[in-house]
């Protein structure tokens, strides 16, 4: 039987199929067991020509020190703000990611998350399972998606566009904000204060890292006002923590339903007690089966693609 080609595995990936997979067809030294991560590296490395890690859990650079002949990244998922691509591509390294597998999956989600936090969906589950409803009557209403609303997008990339396309469906106008206007039938927006005061629902969609920390800062959140709900599906790094805290609890804006935070899995307390206005979620907008298999597939279809001489599926450009 022919021997497995070696990787290194830097972390766990989130879909244990996966896990299986690449246990099946490589000879894969999961690095985040190892008691000595450089000795483990060390002992590896010249045999080591790719590694399997998610786009926010970089290889430390003592580690890429050790290993020599290292030649890709492949990422598990879209983002790679967590990967320093350019210090990669400068030690002749190159990064995949996973993308379109899972734009129709998260757009859904986004459009679940802004549903349940404008319509209270959560609060309304509680509402009933607390026996509230047999108690006090009906629940006080909630707000509307009608009446002619506009959804801002930060972020107009590949989610973006799936989600302008389901908002518009729910009779959503629809403005963006990104790096450059694009040929889209949107209203485009040069910077995010300008769009928050345009809109009545802020949706962060954009990649996360340094270019696009805090864009949501305290001046977008008070420009999005008193009756603006935020969304984020995006990165925690994206809007200013303790802004949109303040904001929410100030009444500043009126609700956000958010998928992402600065900590994961850390979630401040203040949000957490926030049950009235505010959805959390457990980054969860790409976690089905399916959606999970595919980014798993591609990312090894990546690695082998590497392997057998051929050209790379999905090369992060640097």
């Amino acid at each position: 039987m022919p021997s497995k080609p070696p990787v290194l595995q830097n972390g766990p990936v989130s879909y244990a199929g996966t896990m299986a997979k690449i246990d099946e067809l490589f000879t894969a030294h999961k690095l985040w067991l190892a008691t000595d991560k450089l000795a483990l590296a060390r002992t590896i490395g010249p045999e080591i020509r790719c590694a399997f890690t998610s786009g926010h859990d970089p290889i430390a650079p003592e580690i890429l020190d050790a290993l020599p002949n290292l030649k890709l990244v492949a990422c598990f998922g879209v983002g790679v703000d967590g990967v320093n691509v350019a210090e990669l591509a400068r030690r002749g390294i190159a990064v995949t990611n996973t993308p379109d597998v899972l734009t129709e999956e998260v757009a859904d989600f986004a459009m679940a998350l802004l549903l349940s936090t404008v319509r209270q969906i959560v609060k309304g589950d509680r509402y009933v399972r607390s026996g509230e409803w047999v108690k006090r009557g009906n629940m006080e209403m909630t707000w509307s998606l009608t009446g002619g609303k506009t959804l801002g997008i930060i972020g107009l990339g590949r989610i973006g566009k799936a989600i302008a396309k389901r908002a518009s469906a729910f009779n959503l106008a629809i403005a963006y904000h990104g790096r450059s206007k694009q040929d889209v039938p949107y209203r485009y927006y040069a910077d995010p204060v300008s769009l928050a005061k345009d809109v009545d629902i802020l949706m962060a969609v954009t990649p996360g890292g340094p270019g696009t920390k805090h864009l949501v800062n305290a001046k977008a959140l008070e420009a999005l006002g008193p009756t603006g709900i935020f969304i984020n599906v995006a990165r925690g790094s994206v809007v200013d923590q303790p802004a949109l805290v303040a904001a929410l609890a100030s009444g500043q804006i009126a609700a956000a339903g958010l998928d992402v935070f600065e900590a994961e899995p850390c979630v401040p307390t203040a949000l957490v007690d926030m049950l009235d206005n505010v959805v959390l979620q457990p980054h969860q907008a790409s976690a089905s089966h399916e959606t999970r298999g595919a980014m798993g597939d591609l990312m090894i279809a990546n690695v082998q693609a590497f392997l057998a001489g051929k050209p790379l599926l999905t090369p992060v450009k640097v």
